[in-house]
């Protein structure tokens, strides 16, 4: 115990040392409660940055906005769960959930306000603490607080009791509820204070399988199975008045035995305070990557809180020892790096995953080292990767633009043609419309659904591989993946100004409707031509070309933010959400679309927009966020916006500039500290007037990755004049 103290205590040290002296705790400024009501979808919990297990608060109500299991709009508990997904539009998980009771129960997820349904209880918010690394809620049924902690692959419980001969903690197995069906469940006492078993489950990760080991601070006078379907155990105590009885929990996905090896290794020589420290401090080591100066109390707390949010995944999929469980279900063996999952990429190749690759090279090569062993596993890269399974949620191949980004920036530690190689199977693959672009250059909308939003995403990874084609020198491959790239110029429809569905005999859809954005029988996904128009970061060149000049090409991109808000059509999905007119900032594909204008030549249009959108669509409330945190991109998109730039276009190793909304940040990169500095800053003096890197001028609308990553200085000089500079 003195060795783990003492490693908390240097940790703490070390991690202080690294933050610049006048720079203030971030802890202290990151609010998890930011996006647990609205449609934000966030855990809330105690987890440590990019860690296998979130362990905290499952609630009764099963519905869209409970995706993570919590909404600040109803405050029951049915137990502390050891996963939750974060920020997104579908649910599952919820795995090994343990209840603190007294008395009698029913065993069931209950009804909310009849307690005789079930063994949940209410939470009383009003003493609810939520911070980096720890949870604690008294549940008010019982008499009980609730505490917890965690550790990369392991959770840590402290309830407190009141006095009470009927004291217990049910294990229960079967609640992933709605969102998952149990296929094996298994739990036995292998002593009085042991418990092992595993959870073997159909959901949104098609076969998921949780191995566990439960050791409890004080033996148990009994160990019994409810039911016949052994769905939930009931471990009994007796205690005293304010008798704390502490659990630590370690998961594996490949074994008992793996998960013996987790606990042995994060848990078993650690106390509750000690793991709750150790948690503070690894937070704080990752949100001191980024220090901000000059920002108000409200952006920070929303820029920290961002930062936090992001790093809640991808997670940590390997055993201490690196094994884990492949994509073909194989165990495989260490392979020389960990393994990741929970790769929501269809959002985060967008913002997220390239800041990572300026803040966490070290981990990024082990994140794509991942992706690539999944593709040799699994036939193709990653869509959206859960716990060994491939969902195949949102469209086109977003793993191939996460990939091609990190070896386009030559991220250390990747081979880069056994990249290629995955990269290659993966945009020649026929799944998800893949052969339709083969045999037509297109996808028709009369054999795939969401025609438009398929192809328009693989066209931008078809320009993302080809940057790494032209960057390994495949010359033909180049060739082919350049052309492909464009496939989108088959949709746009001059006569409508619009990408328009068309058949696989060239016909265009008849009845066009640019507000339409029905989830029935349409060719795009979780949005209408509106935003898809704009999908082509990789080629605005083309798109001006379409419209026949840039300022017809800004005067349509004006006419984005002050359109009619309206969305038409059947089942229009609560996805589409923040808008400014037909910009929708709550989902992912218009993030990219206000750095346009400073593409187009007019930045102070960019400028206005981006204060505009960071102003209405992010605060520190409970509905802070305008969409799904989708797992760290909607606070990506803010973190980045705060810096002065963003990756418009994947894997082109480019930054274009908006405008800083702080006066200071550094980064540290690979190079040592990278510092963004804005001088001459007010409500009138809101516009870049002209960029310096490095003390000489920078005429251009971008900086490049190897500069950031190379350290330095960037200086914006602000002003009043609506100006371009470059």
């Amino acid at each position: 115990m003195r060795t783990a103290k003492l490693l908390t205590l240097l940790l703490a040290v070390a991690t202080l040392v690294g933050c610049a002296t006048d720079f203030a705790d971030p802890l202290a400024k990151v609010n998890p409660k930011i996006g647990s009501g609205g449609h934000g979808h966030v855990f809330v919990g105690a987890n440590v940055p990019f860690g296998m297990t979130q362990v905290g608060p499952t609630s009764i109500t099963q519905e869209w906005d409970w995706c993570s299991g919590y909404h600040d709009s109803e405050n029951s508990v049915i137990g502390f769960s050891h996963t939750h997904l974060s920020g997104t539009g579908c649910g599952d998980l919820f795995d090994v959930t343990l209840m603190p009771v007294t008395g009698e129960v029913e065993y069931g997820r209950g009804r909310l306000g009849d307690y005789s349904t079930g063994f949940w209880s209410e939470a009383d918010r009003t003493k609810e603490v939520v911070e980096p690394g720890y949870y604690s809620v008294p549940l008010t049924r019982y008499n009980i607080t609730a505490e917890m902690t965690a550790t990369e692959r392991g959770g840590l419980h402290r309830y407190t009791f009141p006095a009470s001969d009927e004291a217990s903690i049910i294990l229960d197995l079967v609640h992933g509820g709605c969102w998952d069906r149990p296929e094996e469940l298994h739990a036995e006492a292998v002593s009085d204070t042991r418990i092992e078993g595993y959870r073997h489950t159909y959901g949104w990760a098609n076969y998921q399988k949780v191995y566990f080991v439960i050791e409890f601070s004080k033996p148990f006078d009994k160990f019994e199975p409810i039911g016949e379907d052994n769905f939930y155990f009931r471990l009994h105590f007796k205690t005293t008045e304010g008798e704390q009885i502490g659990v630590k929990v370690a998961l594996s996905s490949t074994s008992i035995e793996g998960a013996k090896r987790n606990y042995d290794a994060e848990v078993a020589n650690i106390d509750f305070d000690a793991a709750r420290t150790l948690a503070a401090d690894k937070w704080r080591k990752e949100l001191c990557k980024i220090r901000i100066w000059g920002a108000t109390e409200e952006q920070q707390e929303i820029f920290y809180t961002g930062m936090y949010h992001m790093y809640v995944a991808p997670s940590l999929f390997s055993d201490v020892d690196g094994t884990y469980r492949g994509a073909d279900q194989e165990i495989h063996q260490n392979p020389g790096h960990d393994t990741y999952t929970t790769f929501s990429l269809w959002d985060t190749y967008r913002a997220k995953l390239p800041l990572m690759t300026i803040t966490h090279p070290e981990r990024m090569d082990d994140v794509i080292n991942t992706m690539i062993n999944i593709c040799e596993e699994q036939g193709f890269l990653p869509i959206w990767h859960l716990w060994g399974w491939d969902n195949g949620c949102m469209v086109g191949s977003p793993g191939i633009i996460a990939v091609a980004d990190a070896v386009a920036k030559g991220i250390e530690g990747i081979d880069a043609e056994r990249a290629w190689k995955a990269l290659e199977v993966s945009y020649m693959h026929d799944i998800r419309g893949g052969k339709y672009r083969k045999q037509y250059g297109y996808m028709p909308n009369d054999l795939q659904q969401e025609s438009i939003a398929h192809d328009m995403e693989f066209a931008i990874a078809d320009a993302a591989a080809a940057e790494v084609a032209k960057k390994l020198g495949k010359e033909e491959a180049f060739a082919y993946l350049d052309n492909r790239s464009h496939s989108w110029l088959n949709y746009f429809d001059k006569s409508v100004g619009y990408p328009r569905g068309k058949s696989s005999t060239g016909q265009w859809r008849e009845d066009f409707n640019p507000y339409n954005a029905s989830r029935i029988n349409n060719e795009y996904c979780e949005g209408n031509a509106w935003q898809y128009l704009w999908l082509v970061p990789q080629d605005l060149d083309l798109l001006v070309e379409c419209f026949g000049g840039v300022e017809q090409t800004i005067e349509k991109l004006d006419g984005l933010f002050t359109a009619d808000t309206k969305m038409e059509g059947e089942d229009v999905t609560p996805d589409i959400s923040g808008l400014i007119g037909q910009y929708v900032h709550g989902n992912e594909p218009s993030h990219h679309i206000v750095y346009f204008y400073t593409m187009l030549g007019q930045p102070w249009k960019a400028a206005d927009r981006i204060y505009e959108i960071c102003d209405t669509m992010y605060s520190t409330e409970v509905d802070g966020l305008a969409g799904n945190e989708d797992v760290g991109q909607m606070s990506a998109w803010y973190v980045m916006t705060s810096l002065g730039f963003y990756p418009v276009e994947p894997a082109a190793g480019k930054y274009v500039f908006g405008v800083p909304l702080v006066d200071k940040a550094e980064i540290d990169v690979q190079g040592g500290i990278f510092t963004v500095e804005r001088k001459g800053y007010s409500e009138e003096c809101r516009y870049i007037q002209s960029v310096e890197l490095n003390g000489k001028p920078l005429e251009r609308n971008y900086i490049a990755h190897d500069e950031v990553i190379a350290g330095g200085k960037l200086v914006f000089v602000m002003g009043s004049e609506q100006k371009c500079w470059y």
